[in-house]
């Protein structure tokens, strides 16, 4: 696809390769008046926004953050969640967005796991709750620590946890009470100069096909780089105003923030999902661009009242990846608003999001058959995951990515990072894709042994430890299987310790350990499991479940 966008060609792109604080500061450089935020309560000013960074950062500073130092933000989506994120690249730190609705267990794992030395959370967080329950059931020694730095067993870097709303209680320290005004813009100014656009922004935990997340590496150039080639696929300009429900802790909420801001456009964004105030949010807020790839929210928005009345003039483009979600989901949306051009998109965590997506000039309908074509600078191949030799036109084999917005490995997993990444710097994905006559990749399914429910990325193997801890459960194997609504959700089969456990009991079970997501729909129990010379075959119990349910696959 030689030409990127109404005209832009390679020969014209010329991307920057930055630092997240310096992405914004140019932005406020360019168009301080223009609306850089909105969420439902909050309307902030490019000069806003950079004001309240510059004095997060401050407060950041002033509790002993330094540069390369690790801190954890867990908060519902907010303009603090964006805050807090400019604000750890101005202190020359690395940003851990941490999952909202992780459970205690996995909570401490990406604690420990993820070396934060600070972690920012709130007492008054409108989506998920208060979170301090859930971190004082991960570290049960919290509530005991009388000032200065933590001490806990279970996460031995972690000195402080700021609540950025809320009073000092036990363990958790109020923002508000730190000496920021003591911090002189200079200092900060000393470190952002410095910074290396090579450095990791942020490391962001995906789950994979072990027990626990891995935490991959994402660059200062990675996430600038892709802002800017994402923004010029779809035409961003400051005019431009980005409407998305996704939550901030996720890789591709931050693609259409970082994109938009790159352009010196607006974000809207919202702390919750509810699909009739999307509707009226878009029409109210003159949304151009809506970031919407998952079918949870486009089907739950197809069927709100709102829907046949909705003032959607305005929306000219729309990232909603049709091609891999039922055809009667995206067929409501050409129905209700013709004009607006979909777009597909093809990405994962490692590859910051987006490796692929349509846009520019392109025939309208290719966003319904399609996920897009590669962006500049980044190059894909399809492989014999056998033999590794590259595949034809059509033809299904590994998906291997190779470009500038590619992770630099898994933090303190050198052996998954070896797995992942070839001396030649590709990343192997593990999917399973196909690039069509036309150039556009598709996407066919998982070599992982992954689930993709409602987005998110769910690992079989982490749903089976879980099982494992209970006491009925002697071997516990999880499959995915096709689901209308969320395009796949799990499915656990069980092999007991002499009497069953009741379905409900094992699934309630589950549900008080992990994020909901990641619960089984459906449990079914084996006496003896189909094996091959020494695995389980799990093709065969997934093909079994299918046949009961009555699923036939396309």
């Amino acid at each position: 696809m030689d030409e990127l966008d109404g005209g832009v060609t390679i020969s014209d792109f010329r991307p920057e390769a930055m630092s997240l604080i310096e992405l914004l500061r140019r932005s406020a450089a360019e168009m301080p008046a223009n609306e850089a935020l909105v969420f439902p309560d909050v309307r902030l000013s490019y000069a806003e926004l950079l004001a309240r960074v510059e004095r997060a950062a401050r407060r950041l500073w002033a509790a002993g953050v330094r540069p390369r130092d690790h801190v954890g933000i867990l908060l519902p989506s907010s303009d603090a969640t964006v805050e807090l994120l400019f604000a750890t690249s101005l202190c020359g730190a690395t940003s851990v967005m941490l999952n909202a609705r992780y459970r205690p267990s996995e909570l401490a794992y990406v604690l420990k796991n993820a070396d934060i030395s600070l972690l920012v959370t709130t007492a008054a967080g409108a989506e998920h709750g208060d979170f301090t329950p859930r971190l004082k059931e991960a570290f049960p020694m919290l509530d005991a620590q009388q000032g200065g730095a933590l001490q806990l067993p279970e996460a031995p870097r972690l000195q402080a946890i700021l609540l950025w709303e809320g009073e000092s209680r036990g363990g958790f320290t109020a923002a508000t009470s730190l000496g920021e005004d003591d911090v002189l813009p200079e200092d900060l100014d000393r470190v952002r100069v410095g910074a290396r656009v090579r450095d990791p922004a942020m490391i962001l935990y995906t789950s994979g096909t072990s027990a626990n997340p891995k935490g991959c590496l994402l660059s200062h150039e990675a996430m600038t780089r892709q802002a800017q080639m994402i923004a010029t696929r779809w035409q961003y300009t400051a005019a431009d105003r980005v409407w998305s429900p996704l939550p901030l802790f996720h890789v591709a909420a931050m693609d259409g923030l970082l994109a938009i801001l790159s352009r010196g456009g607006t974000f809207i964004g919202m702390p919750r999902f509810d699909p009739d105030e999307s509707l009226r949010m878009i029409e109210r807020e003159r949304a151009t661009s809506l970031f919407v790839p998952f079918v949870t929210f486009l089907q739950a928005m197809a069927h709100s009242p709102e829907f046949a009345t909705v003032d959607l003039c305005r929306v000219r483009h729309a990232n909603t990846c049709f091609a891999a979600q039922p055809a009667k989901v995206g067929e409501a949306w050409r129905v209700r608003a013709p004009h607006i051009q979909h777009v597909g998109t093809f990405g994962m965590t490692e590859a910051f999001g987006i490796v692929a997506t349509g846009g520019g000039t392109i025939d309208p309908d290719k966003g319904f058959s399609g996920l897009g074509w590669p962006l500049l600078g980044t190059e894909v191949r399809i492989i014999d995951p056998v033999d590794g030799h590259d595949l034809g036109v059509g033809q299904r084999g590994e998906v291997l990515v190779r470009g500038p917005t590619v992770f630099d490995g898994y933090y303190r997993d050198p052996n998954k990072t070896a797995e992942a990444l070839d001396p030649q710097g590709w990343y192997h994905t593990g999917d399973i894709g196909s690039i069509e006559a036309d150039g556009q990749i598709m996407f066919h399914g998982r070599f992982k042994d992954m689930l993709k429910v409602g987005g998110e990325n769910v690992a079989a193997a982490e749903v089976e430890a879980v099982l494992a801890q209970h006491p009925s459960v002697r071997l516990a194997q999880v499959v995915g299987v096709p689901d209308e609504r969320l395009i796949e959700i799990p499915a656990a089969f069980i092999e007991s310790h002499g009497e069953p456990a009741h379905p409900d009991e094992l699934i309630a079970f589950v549900r008080e350990r992990i994020a909901s997501f990641k619960v089984p729909r459906h449990i079914r129990f084996v006496q003896e499991w189909p094996m091959s010379a020494s695995k389980v075959q799990k093709f065969r119990l997934r093909q079994e479940l299918l046949e009961e349910l009555g699923i036939v696959e396309g």
